[in-house]
């Protein structure tokens, strides 16, 4: 999983989450920095109503939440949905002294992006990408 920082930077720099079974995310500033929440049919389900998409808690799972918005919810995407955000532009993934690097086309040139875990190497690389295609 990647780090909080890196989840918070993606987030803000626009990278769009489509909620399904099996993602993790947080919520900053509710108190719950320290918690990683699962979405799952059985527990936290992704609902869409009126005003938009709604992360519900089902049960007892958190007594002090009933729903959150989703822009409310920072993604904590795995490796291979990073890799699938990066799609063709993904070349490869290496593992070298003291971290792993992954490699991705940009144009006619070619970028590196290096970080401890292949998944905060991956997400460097898609925020890269975010960053350069933000308009202004």
């Amino acid at each position: 999983m990647i780090s909080r920082d890196l989840a918070r930077r993606l987030h803000d720099a626009g990278l769009a989450w489509s909620p399904s079974n099996g993602d993790r995310f947080w919520l900053p500033e509710r108190d719950l920095d320290e918690a990683d929440f699962l979405v799952s049919d059985m527990v936290i389900e992704v609902r869409d109503v009126a005003a938009g998409r709604v992360l519900a808690f089902n049960g007892t799972t958190e007594w002090a939440l009933d729903g959150v918005e989703d822009h409310e919810a920072v993604w904590l995407p795995r490796l291979d949905q990073l890799l699938d955000v990066l799609g063709a532009r993904f070349l490869s993934l290496t593992a070298r002294s003291g971290g792993h690097v992954v490699r991705v086309q940009v144009g006619q040139a070619e970028e590196e992006h290096v970080d401890v875990g292949p998944a905060d190497a991956a997400a460097r690389a898609v925020l890269s990408l975010l960053q350069r295609d933000a308009p202004g």
